[in-house]
């Protein structure tokens, strides 16, 4: 039995050596796989930096050119209602109260369809902004009437 005891000893110290080499192994592989991890992580994340600032660009650009198109569809349509306040001036009453109703109408619609060939989307909603900035209350005002109203009418 003391042979077997000192022969078993000599396994388990020569078995402890193994597991603490085993042990350092896997530790090492351990730490390369999660250096691995690491630089992949890194990798993923730059590719989704890289990829959000393309979308992003993108989307400016979408932006842009719907800003761009809706500013030229603006002025195509000014230029039409400049258009038709030719039209209302030709085919209305020359003289008396129905004639000065219409040259009234007449101008006014080419001044709303010049204003707005020349101005565009984007020119309106600066003078609509500069307007609001120099009477705040007046527009908060019309703005809680407006929603009352769009309020009563979606309600009905």
């Amino acid at each position: 039995m003391a042979n077997m005891t000192s022969s078993s000893k000599g396994n388990e110290s020569r078995g402890g050596s193994t597991t603490g080499q085993a042990m350092d192994k896997a530790k090492d592989v351990a730490g390369q796989a999660m250096d691995k991890a690491k630089d992949v992580a890194g990798q993923a994340m730059d590719k989704a930096r890289d990829a959000a600032s393309s979308v992003s660009e993108m989307v400016g650009h979408a932006a842009s050119t719907a800003g761009k198109k809706a500013d030229d569809f603006t002025s195509s349509a000014g230029h039409s209602i400049r258009q038709f306040g030719d039209t209302i001036r030709e085919h209305a009453p020359k003289e008396g109260v129905l004639g000065q109703a219409g040259s009234t109408v007449a101008n006014t619609t080419k001044q709303v369809g010049r204003y707005l060939e020349e101005e565009g989307l984007s020119g309106m909603m600066e003078d609509v902004t500069s307007l609001v900035k120099r009477n705040p209350i007046p527009a908060i005002l019309v703005g809680i009437g407006l929603g009352v109203l769009i309020g009563r009418v979606m309600r009905s």
